[in-house]
């Protein structure tokens, strides 16, 4: 049987908030917008750059969206490429990839990252070679929309009854739900655990031990 296990990536595989707030002032600067509320820019990780800018200011003009979009990754890409991105593995993440790895787990992403921004991220960490998907913003609709969880399914060879979700944000829990996966929040990213279950979680782990006993 195939079990697969798809992962968020900000908030539930490293913590990046540091690196998203700065960069999301910086783009509002630049674009001419007020500097967002931080504790907004946190619950907006996860869904897709767009959609994020679009839910921070509703009320901007379309062309200072478009220009803080634009403006976020290219900050966003000049802390990488200064090698000043900061974006830990939350303790005990790497040990509980490996162990589901060698435990004939088919593990995957589905984020609101760039495919650059995720590909770095994973290398950075050297665990690329563990996943068998990567789905990101770049090629599907922001969650909650299945369209990630669905092309990782489809790259896996899994079924929904074999998959599991595991985010940080309703964001997630609302795609899995949508696509008929299983979800598992985590209680150390960005939404608060009872809005998780709200959401539909099965279950909610409070460290990466109990998230791993939950996928036994």
């Amino acid at each position: 049987m195939t079990r697969l296990a798809v992962f968020d990536c900000d908030g539930t595989l490293v913590d990046g908030q540091a690196a998203v707030c700065d960069a999301m002032d910086t783009a509002f600067a630049e674009a001419g917008l007020p500097a967002p509320d931080r504790g907004r820019v946190r619950r907006i990780v996860g869904l897709s750059l767009p959609q994020a800018i679009r839910s921070l200011a509703p009320d901007a003009d379309p062309m200072k969206q478009s220009a803080a979009v634009e403006a976020y990754k290219a900050a966003y890409r000049a802390t990488r490429e200064a090698g000043r991105l900061e974006e830990p593995l939350f303790a005990g993440m790497e040990p509980l990839l490996r162990s589901l790895h060698a435990d004939g787990w088919q593990l995957a992403v589905a984020t609101g990252k760039s495919d650059r921004g995720l590909t770095a991220c994973l290398a950075s960490h050297g665990i690329a070679e563990l996943f068998v998907s990567l789905q990101t913003a770049d090629r599907h609709p922001s969650k909650p929309h299945p369209a990630m969880l669905e092309a990782a399914l489809l790259e896996a060879g899994a079924q929904a009854s074999e998959a599991v979700m595991i985010g940080d944000t309703s964001f997630d829990i609302e795609m899995a739900r949508a696509a008929g996966v299983r979800a598992i929040g985590v209680a150390w990213g960005y939404h608060d655990p009872a809005e998780l279950t709200r959401a539909g979680a099965a279950a909610i782990a409070a460290d990466c031990a109990e998230l791993g006993d939950l996928l036994q």
